[in-house]
């Protein structure tokens, strides 16, 4: 069941960590950040099929490949946040989001609010960079 949020809720510390309008609040945010994300592929595809017109010039030729290949891999990215945005929406269904994936407690509403899809708490999250970095310097 979904609550209508105002558009000025913002959650706070003040009442309790992820209660139904918190839960609400970040579907709608992760439901309108794919949103975003689909339409700007769908407009993407248009353009480059509409750019498909043969360029005389090879250096016209070759900046628009550059350009083509740039977008692609750009619209790789997002396919792959598409699915940890989905990732997040099943947790919330689940009733485990906001909570740290390694040690359970919550991650910070300031967290959630500014990257919907963490699943570490900030000090979890520094504390894995801290060992992928001790890795990749051996």
């Amino acid at each position: 069941m979904s609550v209508t949020l105002e558009t000025a809720y913002v959650p706070t510390n003040k009442e309790p960590f992820m209660n139904e309008r918190q839960r609400d609040y970040f579907q709608d945010k992760l439901l309108t950040w794919k949103e975003d994300i689909l339409r700007e592929s769908r407009e993407t595809l248009q353009t480059l099929q509409h750019e498909t017109a043969h360029h005389p010039d090879i250096a016209d030729r070759a900046s628009s490949e550059t350009d083509r290949a740039v977008e692609l891999r750009a619209r790789d990215r997002q396919r792959k946040l598409i699915a940890k945005i989905d990732a997040a929406l099943r947790r919330i269904e689940e009733g485990t989001y906001g909570y740290c994936e390694e040690t359970g407690e919550p991650i910070s509403l300031k967290r959630l609010d500014a990257r919907p899809i963490a699943t570490l708490s900030l000090e979890a999250q520094e504390s894995h960079e801290r060992r992928e970095r001790v890795y990749r310097d051996e």
